[in-house]
């Protein structure tokens, strides 16, 4: 990883547009996607944040950061990553225009994280997995979130977390101020809502390929 350069305070410096691609967007053994993942661009610098086989990014990388360091997807991440000459680790990720932050998130037995990704621009969280709304994510500008279940929550065998249902994660997005809500962890009851017409009440379902920039004051998709 590249040494930290910014300062743990105000946003990195002027500029740093940032332009986040959609790798994947499915959950687990997802039967229609690749698994969830986000190319983050900014100022040069290029980080990948999970993915996997079908969902990893073309050309160079700065890094490649993961939510979660025991998933299932960990040893075919690691074999993608190698072939960046990269490792894929939790942790913090700094440049002088971008700053990717971990942050944890209430999910399963293990700690597991999200990632808050700030410049100039603004700010943006990666959280595709989590139990509980993390509330670090509260008034970001762009979130990715969790989407496996629809309107149940999906819980973990020996009551150790699990995943928040859409209906919940759009309630809690848009009570805490999350300006742009794109849902990118998407299991297969979400994939029978949305095939029967159901909309989220609040945000949009992430699209794979997608482009998502943000700019100062000003959001494009």
């Amino acid at each position: 990883m590249a040494a930290p350069t910014a300062s743990a305070g105000a946003l990195p410096g002027a500029g740093g547009t940032l332009v986040m691609t959609l790798l994947g967007v499915g959950a687990m053994a997802s039967p229609r996607y690749a698994p969830a993942g986000l190319l983050v661009v900014c100022g040069g610098h290029r980080v990948a944040l999970d993915g996997g086989p079908g969902a990893e990014p073309a050309g160079r990388l700065d890094a490649w950061l993961v939510t979660d360091d025991r998933s299932e997807l960990r040893a075919a991440l690691r074999r993608l990553a190698a072939e960046s000459g990269l490792e894929p680790v939790v942790g913090p990720w700094r440049s002088p225009v971008v700053r990717i932050e971990p942050h944890p998130v209430v999910h399963t037995s293990h700690p597991t994280v999200g990632y808050l990704v700030e410049s100039a621009a603004g700010r943006v969280a990666w959280a595709p997995e989590f139990w509980t709304f993390p509330a670090w994510a509260a008034g970001v500008d762009l979130m990715f979130a969790e989407a496996a279940g629809w309107d149940r929550p999906i819980r973990f065998a020996g009551g150790v977390g699990g995943h928040a249902p859409v209906s919940q994660v759009a309630a809690d997005a848009q009570r805490a101020g999350v300006r742009r809500l794109v849902l990118a962890h998407v299991g297969r009851p979400t994939i029978r809502a949305v095939d029967a017409g159901a909309r989220p009440s609040y945000g949009e379902l992430g699209e794979e390929g997608r482009r998502y920039v943000v700019r100062r004051r000003t959001q494009e998709g």
